[in-house]
């Protein structure tokens, strides 16, 4: 290396000129007649041993004989040769000869020998068929701009991939048209990009150009360029060396690679068809098109999956674009229904489910040419099926598309149509699992004397998908109100479902009279019974999602309106705000944590507060408070400040409390329930203590028929007094202790007896020798219902008469 370092320092002239070289002065016949001081460094004789001497005798003699002036070079020149001669030190060289005449005939001098290292010789000789090789064969554009930047030489394969030989004095960026550099962190122009090279002297490698050379003048070209300062022997500057090579081809094909790439990260990122179009179209334009369209079928739309092999139709539903007109990448357009000729390719790329290619020439512009209009439609195709068509556009593009853009045009609709496929799926998911969430929660509430009732449910966008969250209000005996709200963790229709099943066990608990936190523990083995039961399914099936109830909260309340006592019990469950109807103070109050529903063998607890007429109740789940993006804290001083003005009706205050997640996009459902309290003044309650003496069977009849008669309900006195009669007996034949009698006057008329006993009355056919056994037959055949509750103290059995209308 450092041989052919030293040859590029010594300039153009090889080692073989004799500007350069060791000479040697022949006569006609060989003998040495001259000898340079640079011949005596090469092979170490001085002259006077050589001088007289034959120039054969420093040659090796091959095993054939001895060298003689015959064997060198002959007159008048000749090439290079190489020959192995000895050095004084006994040494053989390889030493490149070449001979020089100096005359034809007489005495004296003849020729002149060159001699040089042959090592030396070849490198120098490599480096000068590299030098020919880049000017005139190389692929490699070159071109040498002096210190002004202006060219001043060019190689063949420059001039012929510009097309041009009128190059000597322009400028780099006056070689194309319309250039741009591409590459970042470079200036715009490459004369600046050049003139820091000149300057600073860093080189440049690998500068991405775009233009339009003078050969294609339609049409961009890309190049890749570096750039290099070129310096003397004294490091002063020279100018600047280009190199370009036309990467058109391999640039077009990494630019289609990255929009694959890109539309493999940015398309289909929701579950929504009209955004998964928009997304294709923000990919594509204006690189790949001027424009997209993109058609759906409007079964598609809907949910539902074409027939394969079904009958085609041209008549699709635009969700990007406009009717003849295509949208921009960012222009979103109401959703339009299209009806395409029998003719247009649309109508036959749907028909026939494969791409069509159109080509229209367009009116000449002002320069005379005729760019072309095409056209590209796509189908959407997924499992066999057609969903629709992509139409990709280009008016202003100079050229139409190719082949090799087809290709990538249906890998772009390949993607974006499973996308499209994966939310009409979901589609027809959310609007089942909507529909039977809807029909699982109430449709209307009950009107009740206990409570004023409002309620709100938001579901979450399409996105997140339906979810469990749930809310019920239960009418109890006595006039109570029991009050739910539940949440099942998850979306979709196992969620949906879940909330079904367990809203719908809420209520046959709570028609059993259980207190909140024995309701629960109910609940909580009910589920745990369904996870080991899915548990026994997947050991046999070796498939499935896991258990329905696991993640389940709830909050159960039963609230009394005759005492104002309101008992609550939770299972994992958000605490519950209640407003103060005197001061308007909003408080949550901490209620025992209970465990989420499903884990088993934990215990529920509950708490009793006093809810004074008119104080608010606000029941809701963790998705009116808690989301992506929300602080929980603010969230609940915003539903505290919503609270505080419990005094507006209720319906506006559900409003105002789920106004700010109606706007934008909601990760998890919300319900939220708004109770007002009421209670039930004395002139509604009546209540007597009995004895356990049969003699206040008498007093019991009398006191209910008078009281009966004061409400104007005459018509009823005659059956209450029969209920009466027979709930105080049994009451005072199978239990011990003091008995309470109550009347209610609400919506219908109840009858309370209590005693200690824990004993539930059945309700059975007496046989006609019995004495007994009849009278609870007869209560359920005069009474609207009648039931048995359980209490700490022992038990109530009620009554309800509808009232007179």
């Amino acid at each position: 290396m450092s041989t052919l370092n030293a040859a590029e320092n010594r300039g153009f002239r090889g080692p073989l000129d004799v500007t350069r070289a060791a000479t040697a002065v022949l006569d006609a016949h060989g003998t040495v007649v001259g000898w340079s001081p640079t011949a005596q460094e090469l092979l170490g004789y001085p002259s006077h041993e050589v001088l007289g001497h034959p120039i054969g005798a420093l040659v090796v003699h091959p095993a054939g004989g001895p060298r003689t002036a015959a064997d060198l070079p002959g007159v008048p020149f000749s090439r290079r040769q190489v020959l192995p001669m000895r050095h004084r030190d006994g040494r053989t060289l390889r030493v490149a000869t070449a001979v020089l005449p100096l005359s034809h005939a007489g005495a004296g001098p003849a020729r002149v020998l060159s001699l040089a290292d042959a090592d030396e010789t070849e490198q120098w000789e490599a480096l000068q068929a590299m030098l020919r090789g880049l000017a005139t064969q190389s692929p490699v554009g070159l071109a040498i701009y002096d210190t002004q930047l202006r060219v001043v030489w060019t190689n063949v394969a420059l001039l012929h991939e510009m097309g041009t030989s009128q190059y000597a004095g322009m400028g780099p960026d006056d070689m194309v048209t319309h250039g741009e550099v591409l590459s970042s962190r470079y200036p715009a122009t490459l004369e600046e990009v050049m003139r820091r090279v000149l300057v600073t002297g860093e080189p440049v490698i690998e500068l991405h150009y775009r233009g339009r050379p003078p050969v294609d003048p339609e049409h961009d070209h890309v190049w890749s360029c570096s750039y290099y300062r070129l310096q003397d022997a004294g490091s002063s500057s020279l100018g600047v060396c280009e190199e370009t090579v036309d990467i058109t081809a391999r640039y077009l094909a990494q630019q289609r690679l990255d929009l694959l790439v890109r539309a493999g990260g940015q398309v289909g990122t929701t579950l929504d068809m009209v955004r998964t179009a928009q997304e294709l179209s923000a990919v594509i334009v204006p690189q790949f098109a001027d424009a997209v369209t993109v058609d759906l079928l409007e079964e598609v739309l809907g949910g539902e999956q074409p027939t394969p092999g079904s009958e085609p139709t041209s008549s699709v539903v635009r969700v990007w674009g406009a009717p003849g007109q295509e949208a921009g990448p960012n222009e979103a357009r109401p959703a339009q229904r299209i009806d395409f000729p029998p003719d247009s390719p649309q109508a036959r790329s749907l028909s026939s489910g494969r791409s069509v290619l159109e080509r229209r020439l367009v009116t000449p512009g002002s320069d005379g040419r005729a760019p072309g209009s095409s056209r590209l439609v796509v189908p959407l195709r997924a499992e066999g099926a057609t969903l629709g068509v992509v139409t990709f556009a280009r008016d202003s593009h100079p050229d139409p598309f190719d082949t090799g853009e087809l290709a990538v045009a249906d890998e772009l609709v390949a993607r974006a149509a499973v996308c499209i496929d994966n939310a009409r799926r979901y589609t027809r998911e959310h609007a089942a699992a909507l529909m039977l969430q809807r029909s699982l929660l109430p449709q209307t509430l009950p009107r009740l004397t206990a409570v004023e009732m409002a309620y709100r449910y938001l579901p979450a966008d399409s996105r997140a998908g339906v979810g469990g969250d749930w809310f019920d209000v239960i009418p109890l005996s006595g006039a109570r109100v029991g009050l739910v709200v539940g949440d099942v963790v998850g979306h979709g229709l196992r969620a949906a479902a879940t909330m079904g099943r367990l809203r719908t066990s809420v209520r046959v608990l709570a028609r059993l009279d259980l207190a909140p936190e024995e309701l629960l523990a109910r609940l909580d083995d009910l589920i745990g019974q369904t996870a080991d039961e899915q548990d026994a399914a997947l050991t046999e099936s070796d498939s499935g999602t896991g258990h329905d109830g696991l993640g389940v909260t709830c909050l159960y309340a039963v609230y009394d309106p005759v005492s104002g006592l309101c008992r609550m019990a939770r299972a994992g469950h958000i605490l519950p705000g209640v407003v103060d109807p005197a001061t308007g103070s909003v408080n949550f109050p901490d209620l025992p944590a209970g465990p989420p529903l499903g884990l088993g063998g934990l215990p529920f607890e509950s708490a009793e507060l006093i809810l004074p007429e008119g104080s608010l109740l606000a029941m809701f789940t963790d998705g009116l408070v808690r989301a992506r993006g929300r602080d929980v804290d603010a969230e609940f001083d915003r539903l505290r400040a919503v609270l505080t003005e419990h005094r507006r009706p209720l319906e506006d205050l559900c409003d105002h409390a789920v106004g700010p997640l109606r706007p934008g996009s909601v990760d998890d459902d919300a319900a939220l329930l708004l109770v007002r309290t009421r209670t039930l003044d004395r002139h509604q309650v009546a209540a007597w203590e009995l004895a356990a003496d049969p003699e206040e069977v008498g007093r019991a009849r009398a006191a209910v028929a008078e009281q009966v008669g004061e409400w104007g309900l005459d018509d009823l006195v005659f059956t209450t007094e029969l209920v009466v009669s027979e709930l105080v007996t049994n009451a005072m034949r199978y239990a011990s202790g003091p008995i309470q009698l109550r009347l209610i006057r609400e919506q219908t008329l109840i009858c309370e007896v209590s005693d200690t006993g824990h004993t539930s009355p059945h309700l059975r056919h007496a046989g006609s020798d019995d004495e007994g056994g009849r009278g609870l037959f007869l209560i359920a055949q005069m009474t609207l219902r009648w039931g048995t509750r359980h209490t700490s103290a022992g038990k109530t059995i009620w009554a309800e008469q509808a009232l007179p209308s």
